[in-house]
């Protein structure tokens, strides 16, 4: 989209969708005291890939909305910021797709085995910072909105996780921006009812704090990790090739899309009664 086009945008997403974040995220993400409690670990997922590539900017020249992701690494319990960690972080394009893997797509015929847009490392600062500039991640069928993280300390993974963002946000962005649109099916799974939010993060502790700037959105999340602990969740098993980015066409399998949201609106909006 142009730059004209997008300041507009990002001008109207900032009245439309202000004060929608989970209040819990934001405050751990934003206060000037940061969350002393640990980050949930959440599944790694099958597509994950270490292309080795340390590196701030990770489009690759893929189209979307401009994010920047800052994540602060700090000590669950004392709060002392982590500088020297290690962070990987990894997410799909605005349609959908991972790099490094085959099988993608509607028509699960497009592969990428051989890319490696949206990932990347970083190594913290003094102050337990880094920063990744990228696109406002697009969705596959089964999942809500999200970007994967790893935190390594000593060659030794002490988090997995994964982050989430406000899912008014993503609905706009994803009927509005035609980068994120021409998709073969509706956004079924949201933050209401996605499967990895429900087992592994109830209380939206990894949920990021997302500002607006000039140019672009920029989402927050402080990370408490245990500088003893080993990653307690493991990787998930990849499914089969025709599942790689959503079932095959036909109706979809039982469960697919989680649990049947009755006003989505209102699962859309935190604190927007639901209709009757």
């Amino acid at each position: 989209m142009g730059t004209s086009t997008r300041r507009g945008f990002l001008g109207f997403v900032s009245a439309s969708a202000a004060g929608l974040l989970p209040g819990r995220a934001a405050a751990a993400a934003t206060s000037d005291e940061p969350a002393c409690i640990l980050t949930p670990q959440a599944d790694e997922g099958p597509f994950y890939s270490d292309p080795k590539l340390v590196r701030s900017d990770v489009t690759e020249g893929k189209a979307g909305v401009p994010l920047t992701l800052r994540l602060r690494v700090i000590e669950a319990g004392p709060c002392t910021a982590i500088g020297g960690a290690r962070v990987d972080i990894w997410h799909c394009d605005a349609k959908g797709l991972y790099s490094a893997f085959p099988g993608q797509g509607d028509a699960h015929n497009i592969d990428a085995s051989s890319q490696t847009f949206l990932r990347g490392t970083q190594t913290t600062d003094a102050a337990g910072w880094v920063s990744f500039n990228t696109i406002y991640p697009g969705w596959y069928d089964g999942r809500t909105t999200h970007i994967h993280f790893k935190v390594f300390l000593d060659d030794r993974t002490v988090l997995t996780g994964q982050t989430f963002l406000p899912d008014a946000l993503n609905e706009f962005i994803y009927t509005r921006v035609p980068d994120y649109g021409g998709r073969a099916r509706q956004r079924m799974v949201i933050n209401a009812n996605d499967h990895v939010i429900e087992r592994s993060d109830p209380e939206h502790r990894a949920f990021c704090a997302v500002k607006e700037e000039r140019d672009r959105y920029v989402a927050s999340l402080t990370l408490g990790v245990d500088r003893r602990a080993e990653a307690t969740v493991g990787r998930a098993a990849a499914p089969p090739p025709g599942l790689r980015n959503g079932p095959p066409p036909g109706p979809p399998p039982a469960g697919m899309f989680g649990r049947p949201i009755k006003d989505r609106l209102a699962a859309l909006v935190p604190g927007l009664k639901p209709r009757r």
